[in-house]
């Protein structure tokens, strides 16, 4: 009689079943990572030659303005000026101001003066204020996001005790002016 050879695939999982259970999730693990292997390679080997390409030239560079020339800014600079004409508007948009922000303003102290080399007036204007903290600050960005003339140069505060919300301020502006045409 004469005896068949078992099929290839029967001899590996007789072989399986002899060996046990982790030899078996070994053999799986180890065919599916070289299946993975096999899947990945033709992937990688064509970025590694994609990246091996020179990029291509942009069509258009895109150039940032040059800087301004001194006699652009200067020119700008004297375009920024407030009017001296209008300077007690300039005095009233204050006070509408520190009253629009809560703060109560009664006078304040101005002096005035003329630069002869740049031909720019200067007005300074002293407000005591007095008001909550955050309301000063309010007052103090909107005075110069209103006016872009003018310089807040100095702010001191006060505060009678340390429970008080209520805070004295002294805002000093500088209002930086050009003369009439």
């Amino acid at each position: 009689m004469k005896r068949q050879m078992p099929s290839p695939m029967l001899s590996m999982q007789l072989w399986l079943m002899r060996r046990g259970p982790a030899v078996c999730g070994a053999v799986a693990l180890l065919t599916l990572g070289l299946a993975l292997w096999a899947w990945l390679l033709p992937q990688r080997l064509a970025q590694q030659i994609e990246m091996q390409q020179p990029l291509p030239a942009p069509s258009a560079l895109v150039q940032a303005p040059p800087p301004p020339t001194a006699n652009e800014n200067l020119t700008l600079f004297y375009q920024t000026l407030g009017e001296r004409r209008y300077v007690e508007q300039q005095v009233k948009t204050l006070f509408d101001l520190a009253a629009k922000t809560g703060l109560s303003l009664n006078q304040g102290e101005y002096k005035s003066g003329y630069d002869k080399a740049s031909g720019v007036s200067t007005y300074q204007i002293t407000l005591p204020v007095r008001g909550p903290y955050q309301n000063i600050w309010q007052f103090a960005l909107q005075a110069l996001a209103a006016m872009p003339y003018a310089a807040l140069d100095e702010i001191g505060f006060r505060r009678d005790a340390i429970g008080d919300p209520s805070v004295e301020a002294r805002l000093r502006f500088t209002l930086y002016l050009k003369e009439q045409p």
